[in-house]
């Protein structure tokens, strides 16, 4: 079944509208359908904005900005939490439209996306109201001599930067917008939003939440489109001031080559190709559990996923092993089942992007552990169901750092392993592609798997663990990114230093 054969939305079910000054408007360019991964069903249309409709959201965080950005922190911190409230209030309305349009497991669209988007909203509205925390209050910096006599003194003030273009990535939709949307509101700016066009309802329906909340109009807004143009306009626009977009690195190249013609201010979360260091001393059932999370963790489709594994030649065939036993114990099929652990990808072309990326790598030379197939895993797997974007679980030795699988961001459920000789080599080895955004490191002994990551050219490092910490500073080296979020680190990123300077 293809993704436009599927069964439709109801003749009269109109399309989806854009959210645009506090108010719903059809999209100048008619409408796309927005397909549900799994069953390839149409779940949904969304609006094609127009150059115009993007025109008037801009115009309209723009004319909100002034007063959004005088009033206080603590009528933001309100606003904030209004929003918070009501999305937890309609979670049972949110989920099961994100589910179906992104694919996501039960399990992932209902403990992943609403709940974290909420604490996201909550944690901004905190931010802007705490000493200490927020990233708005003024610093003092150090007095100077006047040569004529007497002394300047001065502040450090965070300023908002003003209208925000936010382009999102398709694995978490009201996640990353959320992360993206709370730190600049906090911060005093108006959003004009962008989603990725395979799951943009969520999104869309966010406008809902900000009306129930009584949020100022024009403050976000959301504009929505199944190609290039609709970002493109964002981007080009010169009443937007800055640019915060998450996914891959040929977009981000090309929106910070764009945007640079206006001197937009960037926040670029890109691609990622996460390296696992294991070290001969690590404790091998940590670290499958750990590297595990690349298949079963959104089948993959994630940034941060450890997808390149470097494993000390002494516990190489051991950790192959162990990563195959693991693997087959993933249950694949429908994400609506509680027992469902890997889900499809997103859409059709991804899937046969995925599976590409496996078949060159086999012709490079890789062999295949598990895995590798569309209908069917290897022994012991079950056979996946007969419709949706599914890939196996996949698995595959003998990579070397030179192959294409190696270096290339796959955004899969697909992990490769590299045997390496000594600590030098792995070093080496993680930092030879152009991504650096997540490594990690699984060693007995804390001490040197620290003194390991400080060599390692990545914006993160994991040591023995998966696990994100929230508040620590997010971001990568290289073209994994530019700039710094997460924590107090978000409302720097949506803010400008502006120095304050009087004669004392």
């Amino acid at each position: 079944m293809s993704a436009t054969s599927g069964t439709p939305t109801a003749p009269d079910a109109p399309p989806t509208r854009l959210f645009v000054n506090g108010a719903w408007r059809e999209g100048g360019d008619g409408s796309y359908p927005v397909v549900d991964p799994s069953t390839e069903r149409i779940v949904g249309r969304a609006p094609e904005a127009s150059a115009a409709d993007v025109e008037a959201a801009v115009a309209a965080a723009r004319a909100a900005f002034d007063g959004w950005s005088r009033t206080s922190p603590a009528e933001r911190a309100a606003v904030l939490d209004r929003i918070a409230d009501v999305l937890l209030a309609r979670n049972d309305d949110f989920v099961p439209l994100l589910q179906a349009e992104t694919g996501a497991t039960i399990r992932v669209a209902s403990a992943m996306q609403v709940p974290v988007a909420a604490e996201r909203f909550r944690r901004y509205a905190r931010g802007a109201l705490e000493p200490g925390v927020s990233a708005l209050v003024p610093q003092p910096v150090a007095a100077t001599p006047l040569a004529a006599g007497g002394l300047t003194s001065a502040v450090a003030a965070r300023r908002p930067v003003g209208v925000v273009g936010c382009i999102t990535s398709y694995n978490f939709p009201i996640v990353n917008l959320a992360g993206k949307l709370a730190p600049a509101l906090a911060a005093g700016n108006t959003v004009v939003a962008k989603p990725a066009p395979q799951d943009p309802l969520g999104c869309l329906k966010l406008g809902e939440v900000f009306e129930e909340a009584g949020a100022p109009p024009g403050i976000f807004n959301v504009v929505t489109g199944s190609g290039a143009t609709t970002g493109a306009a964002l981007v080009a626009s010169p009443d937007v001031d800055m640019i915060s977009f998450t996914g891959s690195t040929a977009v981000g190249r090309r929106i910070a080559a764009d945007g640079g013609h206006t001197m937009k201010r960037m926040l670029l979360e890109l691609g990622g190709k996460g390296a696992g260091i294991v070290l001969e001393d690590a404790d091998l059932r940590a670290a499958v559990a750990a590297i595990g999370s690349a298949w079963s963790f959104h089948s993959g489709q994630i940034c941060t996923a450890p997808t390149r594994v470097l494993v000390h030649e002494s516990r190489h065939d051991e950790v192959v092993a162990a990563l195959a036993a693991y693997a087959a114990a993933l249950t694949v099929g429908d994400p609506l089942s509680p027992d469902t652990v890997v889900g499809p990808v997103i859409s059709a072309l991804h899937r046969d992007r995925v599976e590409g990326y496996i078949a060159g790598a086999l012709a490079e030379g890789a062999r295949l552990v598990c895995g590798g197939t569309r209908k069917e895993h290897a022994d012991g797997f079950p056979v996946f169901p007969d419709t949706g974007f599914y890939v196996a679980p996949t698995l595959l030795a003998d990579v070397t750092p030179a192959m294409t699988i190696a270096r290339e961001e796959v955004f899969g459920p697909v992990v490769v392993v590299i045997p390496f000789r000594d600590e030098e080599e792995a070093i080496a080895i993680a930092n030879s592609t152009e991504f650096g955004l997540y490594d990690y490191v699984f060693s007995a002994d804390t001490a040197r798997a620290y003194a390991l990551a400080a060599r390692l050219r990545t914006g993160h490092v994991g040591i023995n663990t998966a696990q994100r910490n929230m508040e620590a500073p997010f971001g990568g080296f290289k073209q994994s990114g530019v700039g710094r979020d997460g924590g107090s680190y978000g409302l720097q990123a949506y803010s400008e230093v502006q120095a304050v300077i009087w004669a004392c």
